[in-house]
């Protein structure tokens, strides 16, 4: 066996907006993996934002994603939905932890001036707080002492460091905000690294999967585990790149703001690459899964034609699409040498793409053909014997 005795990826969206098809590439890529090596992939919500989350939100996703993997991974979900939000308490004692071993510190300064500070490598000068003190501060923090904004919790790592993700970067900040789901019971929140990391750790995760916008977060990410010692085995995060269409708009900001300025009639416009608008636009899952099977993975940034989209589902719709004829300009047309009173069906096939779909009768007689596409339906008929002599009453 190798370093893991399971494979445990997971699926971990914020609740902050409805998925749109660039989740969907992230959740054939993780239940995938799970489909593969016979193992499981959790669904987590990261709701560690209480200003932008809401529980419409939280159900819209439950919904996608079953729907998306119906039929075809279902059984390799990790139980029900996991939350960020379950492990608040073991986060806060992990933070105690960081801080009794000296690796974290509570800073006074604003986010203006940490973002300045980390920005030109400086210090904060409440970088090196005894530990007595950082314990108190940052108990009254999470009592509610202090507003929003007026003191966060900061690794202590190097204010030098190449990467800027490594100059102290910020696990805890002030928020009097309502949870929907933990209600008013916390007023800090963790930062996305934070939770993520840990969340990975407590759900015994082996492969966290991420875009690779978070590829400059990996050593944050290894050193919250390396830094509170945590036992093997440990997570490992690797990177892919996101799916990008041309000629569309997916950043949740952006669709949002379509949707509260009533642009669109909501999350599930046809004309919105959000899932539920795809799936309403007659989308099926497994064109979804198609598209991201044949766009592949890879660890650099491109850009994905939208064709590429409109021929997946063209060719499933071919592969999967029964025929059917409409007459939508309907035309009186008499055949004058075809015996009047006469019928007899002739097979038309359902789907010359699938065998199995079988044929169907369509009606052939004296007067029985209507419609601007005349021409059309009696080339259905080519079985008959003799040219058809057609009069057209208008």
């Amino acid at each position: 066996m190798g370093k893991y005795e399971r494979i445990v990826t997971r699926f971990p969206p914020e609740p902050n907006g409805y998925l749109h098809i660039g989740h969907a590439k992230s959740i054939c890529l993780n239940f995938g993996i799970a489909r593969e090596f016979g193992s499981i992939c959790n669904i987590r919500m990261d709701d560690t934002n209480p200003t932008k989350e809401e529980a419409e939100y939280v159900e819209s996703i439950i919904t996608d994603v079953h729907w998306l993997i119906d039929g075809w991974a279902d059984k390799h979900v990790g139980g029900a939905p996991f939350y960020a939000s379950d492990y608040f308490d073991r986060f806060y004692e992990y933070a105690v932890e960081l801080v009794r071993k000296r690796k974290a510190y509570v800073c006074d300064m604003t986010p203006e001036e940490t973002d300045a500070y980390r920005r030109l490598g400086k210090a904060s000068a409440f970088r090196d707080r005894s530990i007595e003190e950082n314990l108190d501060l940052f108990a009254r923090m999470k009592a509610g002492e202090f507003p929003d904004g007026a003191r966060t919790l900061r690794a202590k790592i190097d204010v030098n460091a190449a990467n800027v993700w490594l100059r102290d970067p910020v696990l805890y900040r002030i928020r009097h905000a309502s949870h929907h789901r933990t209600g008013d019971k916390w007023c800090i929140y963790p930062m996305y690294d934070w939770a993520h990391t840990l969340s990975d750790y407590i759900e015994g995760i082996t492969h966290s999967v991420c875009t690779l916008e978070f590829e400059v977060h990996r050593p944050l990410y290894n050193w919250i585990l390396e830094a509170l010692e945590l036992r093997e085995p440990r997570p490992h995060q690797y990177e892919f790149a996101r799916l990008n269409l041309t000629y569309s708009v997916m950043s949740k900001r952006k669709l949002i703001q379509l949707v509260n300025e009533k642009l669109v009639s909501g999350w599930d416009d046809p004309r919105m690459l959000t899932i539920s608008g795809l799936r309403r636009r007659g989308v099926t899952a497994s064109a979804l899964r198609g598209l991201a099977y044949n766009i592949g993975i890879t660890k650099y940034p491109s850009m994905t034609d939208m064709a590429v989209l409109e021929h997946t589902m063209r060719d499933e719709f071919n592969r999967t699409a029964t025929r059917r004829l409409a007459v939508m300009r309907p035309i009186k047309v008499v055949l004058t040498n075809y015996p009047e009173g006469k019928i007899e069906g002739l097979d038309a096939i359902n789907n010359p793409e699938d065998p199995n779909a079988g044929t169907r009768k369509i009606p052939f007689s004296h007067r029985r053909f209507h419609g601007n596409a005349a021409a059309k339906i009696l080339s259905v008929a080519s079985g008959w014997r003799g040219a058809a002599q057609v009069r057209l009453h208008h």
